[in-house]
């Protein structure tokens, strides 16, 4: 609904449904399907440290996520620029050799852990979202998807949930819920959500519009809001 690219940020604890929720909202935005970015691409390539040393490393830190390069890749985003994602293999704690290409497109996606954390990179998003649920529900649900996706056992996850992914959510996670625009229940149907979440998007991306383009398009985009047009 205009003419730079759209940005939403999706942050929240982990298994949170982040993920769900940004899937539903490329699918659903105006102008056909939205980019999405996922923060856990940009981790760290740990291939210098051995595999006993990667084990133990701290990923639940900001100082884990290459956020340099994520918010090198969202201003070209931004200004209209192809990137090359790249691409993290979570079973060995690498970069694998090759990289993702994304075009941009109207609306992009941003979600995970840290989305809020960094200064530079809320200022790029018209829309921040931030999903919560109850500790216990996104245990069982990181259990669940590390033993499909990542070869991990049900004993590790507990093991690395207990020593850093629940102390560190809540030191460095928790606290970005105050920059917000919208707070969420990660156990809210995500249908819901999403439309939570769209209605911002075309009440801020209405406004912006509105400042920039003829009347004609301004009455549009209240109709998209579901605003009456003047008389």
């Amino acid at each position: 609904m205009s003419d730079a690219p759209y940005l939403v940020g999706i942050a929240g604890a982990s298994c949170s449904g982040k993920t769900v929720l940004a899937t539903r909202l490329a699918e659903s935005t105006p102008g056909g399907p939205a980019t999405i970015l996922a923060l856990d691409s940009y981790y760290r390539d740990l291939s210098h440290l051995t595999p006993d040393q990667r084990a133990v490393w701290n990923f639940d830190v900001p100082e884990a996520l290459d956020s340099a390069l994520l918010l090198q890749h969202l201003r070209a985003l931004l200004s209209g620029s192809a990137i090359d994602k790249p691409i993290y293999d979570f079973s060995t704690h690498t970069r694998a050799a090759g990289t993702e290409r994304v075009e941009p497109a109207p609306f992009i996606i941003i979600e995970g852990l840290f989305v809020l954390y960094w200064r530079e990179i809320r200022d790029t998003l018209g829309t921040k979202v931030f999903i919560a649920v109850p500790d216990e529900v996104c245990l069982a649900r990181r259990i669940a998807r590390d033993a499909r996706e990542r070869d991990r056992t049900e004993q590790s996850v507990r093991a690395q949930y207990e020593a850093t992914v629940r102390p560190m959510y809540r030191k460095y996670c928790k606290p970005t819920a105050r920059f917000a625009d919208l707070r969420a229940s990660g156990d809210d149907p995500v249908d819901r959500l999403a439309e939570t979440v769209l209605r911002h998007v075309r009440e801020r991306s209405c406004r912006r519009l509105d400042a920039r383009k003829p009347p004609p398009e301004r009455l549009i985009c209240r109709r998209l809001d579901g605003r009456k047009p003047p008389p």
